[in-house]
């Protein structure tokens, strides 16, 4: 294993066992439900705006080591951002899982997201990081289309 994978394997395993973001907000304008059937993880997202900006996020729920620290990283990086943004890096994370996304300056947007790359050659684990990112999707879309 190199530094590298060393680096990443830390970023997953700290956001796995403290869950910073793990917790309910006093207020959101946004919540869904992401639920994986195949192992039943299922996670909760909150998102509080300040006009077009992810002012807050928090999650709720339970699964695997991998969904749980990929909610809390995502969190991590899309909290400060706005809407379009935040669409953009989801769409590289999913991008980056599938094998369709290499560029390394497009990575680097992902922070430290990116120490999910290797997970596109587990493809168990696939459905488990991409839980809440596809989540935050669909949360998006409805913001898009004026829905609570």
């Amino acid at each position: 294993m190199d530094n590298l994978e060393e680096m990443y394997n830390e970023i997953i395993m700290e956001h796995s066992m403290n869950s910073y973001n793990k917790k309910k907000l006093a207020s959101h304008d946004f919540c869904d439900l992401g639920h994986n059937p195949n192992c039943g993880d299922e996670i909760e997202i909150e998102v509080k705006l300040n006009g077009d900006v992810i002012e807050d996020m928090a999650f709720s729920g339970h699964g695997c080591a991998i969904s749980q620290s990929s909610t809390s990283v995502m969190i991590d990086v899309l909290k400060g951002k706005t809407v379009k943004e935040a669409k953009e890096i989801i769409a590289i994370f999913i991008g980056m899982i599938k094998r369709e996304i290499t560029d390394e300056e497009e990575l680097e947007r992902l922070e430290d997201a990116i120490a999910f790359k290797n997970i596109s050659n587990m493809p168990a684990r696939v459905k488990c990081a991409l839980l809440a990112w596809h989540t935050m999707e669909d949360i998006l879309k409805k913001l898009e289309e004026g829905e609570k």
